[in-house]
């Protein structure tokens, strides 16, 4: 059982008073749980689980917002050997439904409200209508965080949280089931992640410490939500396992101003960060005179993930989030929901490539290969693979073993990610991105990733996406979409000097046949962009699952 090693090796050990959790609102509230506190309260709440008749193998929905409550129910979980599946605060009442139906919830965690920009979002209206005629799930936990009527179904969270302090800890397998975790593909539902117990928390935990190189004495700050994977392994299980101190954060980054991040790394001296290259660009457009004003030389490493990490953003970090490279560094990683933990990544004995997410992680074999799986030559792009398994993977699809076979046997001793990369001869791995995500302009392929970085290296570009428009002659042509700097304006002429940047940075055929100005990309909640959204509303195609778009 993980929560052993996340637990109670720390609450009945000198660690005991140590901090665990740092919680920040957006308004400044703070929240501090040691070891020995956390304990205490995950034991009540699987305490007040069992109350209701959860048991091992029953199914959770947690919707909760990023709050302690929000970890202490998945600990909880895991503490009696139910299976978890957080659903992100924020998804809309039909995706939650989708979830809640395909796990089978015997019961559901949410929060009532959250607190993002400085207004309340209310959760319980998205709760009821997405449960509405599921009869399967027996109870509602809910967190009040405002006055909020309780119905005969549902429980108060804090009426949970008042059952004696101890749970013995369910004994399990190795590959017993931990959660599911439901990821959104560009066709067809989104599909449920099973992690278990065993492998997941000794890859993760074993990646936190040698490559994130976090451990007891860290101030580790993981900007992601407990809804993604990022949040489950490097907020919740990880940290906790390698007695770090994690500080988590309620709404956005930068909010209420464009220096609150950094005003936070200098207040609580934050070792070490996770975040994701949407974030850094966003700093990036609002400029260094904001970290500027702070003092960050306690920031050693940051990490980031969820998408290829351009050079011009690992730049501007290099330089004005570490110093430099005088007391920090920062690298990209790659990996995936099914994956647990990272596969790639550079280390810091390794110089950083910009624009590469790095070389394999010990334990894992990344390589690039053709539709036979053989190898491709240096710097020629084919499929992403892993050689063999490792620890911290998925086990199977929930419900659908299928799904999860079909990525093993498409090409035999592979498992196929569905990213499509090239490798240099020294191992290094450039992600282009998503199978889908990769162009082919009269017979070249082209990936939407150098297009987006090519865009990005000019200095009026915040952010890009770039897509296929289906062409009778070339078979597609590029269009992309352009998000300016705050202190440049939309214009034909920075549209035509935009365009023939692209031509001199990557050669006539990835010049893009239009450029659209946007005030914003549609993105994921989790800070991806949806090209396919993009690209549906300019063919008319179906942008197949868009529940995890933001707004």
């Amino acid at each position: 059982n993980i929560t052993v090693n996340a637990l109670d090796r720390h609450a009945n050990s000198e660690r005991r008073n140590r901090a665990a959790y740092i919680w920040l609102g957006e308004d400044g509230t703070e929240r501090i749980v040691t070891y020995g506190q956390l304990y205490r309260m995950v034991c009540r709440f699987a305490n007040g689980l069992k109350s209701l008749g959860v048991k091992k193998g029953d199914r959770v929905v947690i919707y909760m917002p990023l709050t302690i409550e929000g970890v202490v129910a998945m600990l909880a979980c895991a503490r009696i050997g139910a299976i978890h599946s957080v659903v992100y605060a924020g998804l809309g009442h039909t995706a939650l439904r989708d979830r809640i139906e395909d796990a089978q919830a015997k019961i559901v965690i949410a929060g009532d409200v959250g607190f993002r920009r400085g207004k309340t979002v209310a959760l319980k209206p998205i709760v009821d209508e997405a449960l509405d005629g599921l009869e399967f799930v027996q109870k509602v936990v809910v967190h009040s965080r405002r006055a909020t009527e309780i119905s005969s179904r549902e429980v108060d969270f804090n009426d949970l949280m008042k059952f004696p302090a101890d749970c013995p800890a369910e004994e399990m397998d190795a590959e017993d089931p931990l959660f599911l975790l439901y990821t959104s593909g560009s066709t067809g539902k989104p599909k449920g992640v099973v992690h278990v117990h065993g492998g997941y928390m000794v890859a993760t935990t074993y990646f936190l410490e040698n490559y994130y190189d976090v451990g007891e004495q860290d101030v580790f700050w993981c900007t992601s939500d407990i809804g993604w994977i990022v949040g489950h392994s490097y907020i919740v299980y990880a940290p906790l396992c390698a007695g770090a101190t994690t500080l988590f954060r309620e709404g956005a980054i930068d909010f209420p101003n464009p220096g609150t991040a950094w005003e936070i790394v200098e207040r609580y001296a934050v070792t070490k960060m996770f975040t994701a290259p949407t974030a850094l660009r966003m700093f990036m457009r609002y400029g260094e005179k904001h970290p500027a004003q702070y003092d960050l030389t306690s920031l050693r490493f940051i990490a980031c993930a969820g998408e290829p990490l351009n050079p011009e953003a690992w730049r501007w970090a290099q330089t004005h989030l570490a110093g430099d490279g005088k007391w920090g560094y920062v690298a990209d990683n790659w990996w995936q929901t099914e994956l647990g933990g990272p596969a790639i990544g550079t280390p810091a004995s390794m110089a950083m490539r910009p624009g590469k997410a790095g070389v394999s992680l010990p334990g894992t074999i990344a390589d690039v290969v053709d539709e036979a799986g053989n190898p491709t030559p240096p710097g020629v792009g084919g499929r992403l693979v892993l050689r063999r398994p490792y620890p911290c993977m998925l086990r199977t699809v929930w419900r659908n073993p299928a799904r999860y076979e079909r990525d093993w046997q498409q090409i035999p001793g592979c498992y196929v990610t569905g990213d499509v990369a090239l490798k240099d001869k020294d191992g290094y791995i450039t992600v282009l991105g998503r199978a889908d995500d990769v162009l082919n302009v009269a017979g070249h392929r082209i990936g939407t990733a150098e297009i987006e970085s090519a865009l990005v290296s000019h200095p009026a570009v915040a952010e890009a996406a770039a897509i296929g428009i289906p062409d009778p002659l070339k078979g597609e042509t590029i269009k992309v979409f352009v998000q300016t700097r705050s202190d440049h304006a939309p214009s034909e002429a920075l549209s035509a000097a935009l365009i023939e940047h692209v031509r001199r940075e990557l050669g006539p055929i990835a010049t893009p046949a239009a450029l659209e100005f946007v005030s914003a990309l549609p993105k994921t909640r989790s800070g991806k962009i949806l090209r396919r959204f993009l690209k549906a509303k300019e063919t008319g195609a179906d942008a197949g699952d868009v529940s995890t778009m933001e707004g």
